[in-house]
């Protein structure tokens, strides 16, 4: 009798699976000509600014340029055991903190930092080190599997350094589904850049709101509205059984569609992915990701294709040099970028 009604749970669970992700919400109303701008010397939100020099970005140092690349020394500070991938906070010889993270999400998010920054998008001033030696590195981390990543002498490979900024305070995050941008073309062109970059992870908590000093010298602050955990790009299109499998991957980026249904006024995308039903064991990660769908689902062909033509402005070599900074083979540069490449031609189609 258990065995029976466990495998009607089972079947039950199947189907409701099998529904579509829900849609957007049509009752959420949009913000108002407007919303987050400013007079004065108030609070203005940012999530998007223009970028003028598209075509001469280095995308090898990224946002932070090569003024800010990281130096030589590090001392350790502290852990940081949020998230899913190894990570901690050094400083330098200059005084400069920097967090550090390990594991396979260090290349694809230096990467998809230099490649959603060069179209207009804020992001973290990430860069990418073959090999990094940190003093006074505990004997242990508390984070379970973070100490194989670490040599007794506190060197470690293959690590991602963001670099704090010294006007710069996080005030917390936002969510997609409720922002200031809602519905504006800034707003769809975001949601298609996670596409491109087949960033499937995109909960709310992986969104940032920094304060920060205006730019261009003005007084007052802005908040800055980004995508800052940018780590599980250029894989899968969502959640696989393995790491290895959703990020970073080459042949699994290069293996799956881009481009889900394409209609009169709309297009849908396959990033962000539901998991394979194997996940319903865990169902509240499993639904958690069918709920994200909606992201990827239902943008206006123009909004798609205006950030499209902005990427359209990079050429192969600013491409390649996004991957060559993240410390790739020469195989992997090629193969990433053709694919980068081949999607953003699929955009200037729409």
């Amino acid at each position: 009798m258990y065995n029976k009604k466990k495998i009607l749970a089972l079947i039950a669970a199947a189907f409701v699976a099998s529904l579509p992700a829900p849609a957007e919400d049509e009752n959420w109303k949009k913000a108002p000509d407007g919303a987050g701008e400013i007079t004065g010397n108030e609070m203005v939100n940012v999530l998007w600014r223009e970028p003028t020099d598209i075509r001469s970005r280095n995308l090898f140092y990224g946002p932070g340029g090569e003024k800010h690349q990281p130096h030589t020394t590090y001392t350790f500070e502290k852990e940081d055991l949020d998230g899913t991938n190894p990570k901690f906070v050094v400083r330098d010889e200059n005084g400069v903190k920097w967090k550090v993270k390990l594991g396979v999400e260090a290349k694809p998010e230096t990467v998809a930092s230099r490649l959603v920054w060069a179209v207009g998008y804020f992001t973290n001033e990430d860069y990418f080190l073959p090999e990094l030696r940190v003093e006074g590195m505990p004997a242990h981390l508390e984070r379970r599997g973070a100490s194989k990543f670490i040599q007794p002498d506190g060197s470690m490979r293959n690590v991602r350094l963001k670099r704090y900024l010294k006007d710069e305070k996080k005030t917390g995050t936002w969510q997609w589904r409720h922002d200031p941008f809602r519905d504006t073309r800034e707003y769809n062109g975001l949601r298609v850049m996670m596409a491109v970059i087949n960033n499937w992870d995109l909960k709310d908590a992986n969104n940032s709101i920094y304060e920060e000093k205006r730019s261009g010298g003005q007084e007052g602050d802005e908040q800055v509205y980004m995508v800052s955990d940018l780590g599980a790009s250029f894989g899968s299109w969502g959640l696989e059984l393995t790491h290895g499998k959703s990020k970073g991957n080459l042949g699994e980026y290069t293996r799956h569609k881009f481009i889900k249904k394409i209609g009169p006024e709309f297009v849908d995308f396959e990033t962000p992915h539901r998991p394979s039903l194997l996940f319903l064991l865990n169902p509240h990660e499993y639904f958690m990701r069918v709920h994200m769908e909606w992201i990827g689902h239902h943008i206006p062909r123009l909004d798609a294709k205006w950030i499209g033509q902005l990427l359209a402005q990079l050429s192969p070599a600013q491409i390649q040099d996004a991957f060559r900074a993240a410390g790739y083979t020469p195989a992997e540069i090629e193969g990433f970028s053709a694919a980068v490449e081949s999607r953003i031609a699929e955009l200037n189609k729409l």
